[in-house]
């Protein structure tokens, strides 16, 4: 089906809607003042104040002793796994985790062994997580367990609380260290009702991704135990994550946790908000009903592939994600109001009505 003419293409016509992600928000004015004024040093050498100053505000807040600023949450959940565990052991966790599906690669050079245990709405099945756990039967020694909250393949559902205690006290009565991928930990956190304090009791570890819907430009913070946090902190260094004068980016995630927190609701509101509007639509697209900040679309129905849904979208005003051969991933965040979702709305209208004209 060709595509129409862009909107944006068009004189005088409005920027598309972008729902790729939550990761294109872009620092607040306030944000920008902070950066600019950031007291600043060389966190490769002494140390910067504001890179400080983020490290121990995220681990309060999350009860740690410590945190780690670093580039990216990728980079955030690797130094977890490499400071709690050994050559030759594996680590475990749900089979649709983002560190299972997107950061497994770094497997290769870890000599670490990542296993998936099977799950639903990305929480593991506890009876297989403990027979995968069963160091007799196993080959390997486990000395990993990581979870993810809010999980993303899963549409951005928030792991359950009981869930989460359970997996911790089945791993640490095996003497296993748990890590929590925690990219969207704080839109877990405000979907549960839950005090961040009380979600990371459950975990040794956790990522916090500052350059997603907290709306800083770029990092991530690791909090844990301090001797866990001084071993990742030399770990960085040999991965080539120290940042000079970092304090420059700190800043703006300083200004996030500290600010941006709160507002994630108003992100969980529109994406409910346009599930029930595409579900209103009684056509063949199925959309999830989302806890948090993401709405996936089943587009299998259409005819179309999830491919060809993203091209007519954008030729209709609307930016999306391809999430899987029949699925289209949208994501709200902070750059996206009431209206936008109208628009959105609309655009999926257009396109289906072009479908419906080429259907039989």
């Amino acid at each position: 089906m060709p595509s129409p003419a862009s909107p944006s293409d068009l004189p005088g016509a409005p920027a598309p809607v972008d729902l790729r992600s939550d990761t294109i928000t872009r620092p607040t004015a306030a944000m920008y003042e902070c950066m600019r004024t950031a007291p600043i040093g060389d966190d490769g050498l002494d140390g910067d104040p504001t890179v400080l100053e983020l490290e121990a505000t995220a681990a309060a807040q999350l009860g740690k002793d410590a945190g780690l600023f670093v580039p990216s949450c990728t980079m955030a959940n690797l130094l977890a796994v490499l400071a709690q565990t050994q050559r030759n052991e594996q680590v475990v966790m749900e089979s649709s985790a983002h560190m299972y599906r997107t950061e497994r690669g770094a497997a290769t050079f870890t000599g670490l062994f990542y296993a998936g245990v099977p799950g639903q709405a990305g929480a593991m099945d506890l009876s297989e997580l403990e027979s995968a756990l069963q160091t007799p039967r196993a080959p390997l020694k486990t000395s990993l367990v990581a979870m993810e909250t809010a999980h993303n393949n899963a549409g951005g559902v928030p792991l359950a609380l009981e869930h989460m205690q359970a997996v911790h006290k089945m791993a640490a009565g095996r003497g296993m260290a748990v890590h929590l991928d925690g990219a969207r930990f704080f839109n877990a956190s405000v979907a549960l009702g839950a005090a961040p304090r009380e979600l990371a009791r459950c975990t040794d570890t956790v990522s916090l991704c500052l350059s997603k819907g907290l709306s800083a430009p770029v990092g991530a913070v690791l909090v844990g135990p301090r001797t866990v946090m001084d071993k990742a902190r030399s770990l960085r260094r040999m991965l080539g994550g120290t940042q000079r004068q970092a304090g420059i980016m700190a800043a703006a995630g300083l200004y996030a946790i500290q600010h941006m927190i709160d507002r994630l609701v108003e992100d969980h509101v529109r994406a409910s908000a346009l599930s029930e509007s595409l579900n209103r639509l009684q056509s063949p697209l199925s959309a999830t009903v989302p806890q948090t900040n993401i709405v996936q679309v089943d587009t299998s129905r259409s005819g179309l592939t999830s491919a060809q849904w993203v091209q007519a979208l954008e030729g209709a005003g609307l930016r999306t994600r391809p999430w899987g051969a029949t699925r289209l991933r949208c994501v709200t965040h902070r750059h996206i109001g009431d209206a936008d979702i109208e628009r959105a709305v609309q655009s999926f209208r257009d396109v289906l009505k072009q479908v419906t004209a080429t259907l039989p």
